[in-house]
């Protein structure tokens, strides 16, 4: 049975990216290391937990969606030299759908990751990532708009966050516009620098 899923590194005051996103700062001014430091540690004592849940969370993996802003810093019109901020092999392995206002080519990369660029909105880009899942997961990649976007339409089934213990003060918020959203904990793993906290989506009635 395929779920809708999303995982997220998050701020103490519910920030999953620091403002000015640019080229420079891919993640927003002030936040890269604070949010994502625990994640290049997950080979260290202790951090078992950490590595054995990352590697979870993306093992039945069919398809993602991510918003335009974490695919490409640029705005407008495509520049399509651009081709990610992952290099020539994208982490994902899979067919990944970019919400886009712009059209563009599918761009097929090294490691089975084609980029798909989807201008008819967010529940045109879960169809088309159900067809090319193959019955697997679909992750919804982010950043955080994109993420809202889904659980605003109870089209999330699975949130897990990664609560980072640092107070960010200013970014990319997950919680705006979401007054009523109901979500039910299910799992709470901890470790030395984050707190890993699955939540079920209540979906409206």
């Amino acid at each position: 049975m395929t779920i809708v899923t999303a995982n997220l590194a998050i701020s103490l005051d519910g920030f999953t990216a620091g403002p000015d996103q640019s080229l420079e700062h891919p993640f927003g001014t002030g936040c890269k290391e604070a949010l994502t430091s625990w994640m290049f540690e997950t080979d260290q004592p202790g951090r078992e937990a950490d590595a054995q849940l990352r590697a979870a969370l993306h093992e039945n993996t069919g398809a993602h969606i991510m918003g335009r802003n974490m695919f490409s810093p640029g705005r407008g019109e495509w520049d399509e030299s651009w081709t990610g901020w992952w290099g020539p092999e994208p982490p994902y392995h899979a067919p990944v759908f970019v919400l886009t206002h712009h059209e563009r080519a599918p761009l097929e990369m090294a490691g089975g990751t084609t980029f798909h660029f989807v201008t008819g909105g967010f529940e045109t880009a879960l169809e088309q990532a159900g067809k090319a899942a193959g019955g697997k997961n679909i992750e919804i990649a982010g950043g955080a708009a994109t993420v809202r976007q889904y659980l605003a339409a109870g089209l999330l089934d699975e949130l897990v966050l990664h609560l980072v213990p640092a107070v960010l003060g200013a970014g990319e918020r997950l919680w705006d516009d979401l007054a009523g959203l109901a979500l039910t904990p299910t799992e709470v793993i901890s470790s030395p620098t984050v707190t890993h906290l699955r939540y079920r989506t209540v979906r409206p009635s």
